[in-house]
């Protein structure tokens, strides 16, 4: 996963292998930590106020890959 893809959202891509030298599950994941933070819910929380569903304006796709 890369954080092109999620800039500007509140997704996570998560990816996932099997590293063949441990036959252990690696798992990555990318957030836009901005988006995810205070910022999210202060939006998250307008919504709220204003009625709306609580994610409004959350769930948009990425800003530009």
């Amino acid at each position: 996963p890369e954080t092109r893809h999620v800039r500007g959202t509140m997704f996570c891509d998560i990816g996932l292998t099997v590293d063949p030298r441990t036959n252990r599950l690696v798992i990555c994941s990318a957030i836009d930590n901005l988006c995810r933070g205070a910022s999210g819910q202060a939006l998250a929380c307008a919504n709220l106020m204003l009625k709306l569903p609580v994610d409004t304006g959350l769930n948009l796709a990425a800003l530009m890959p």
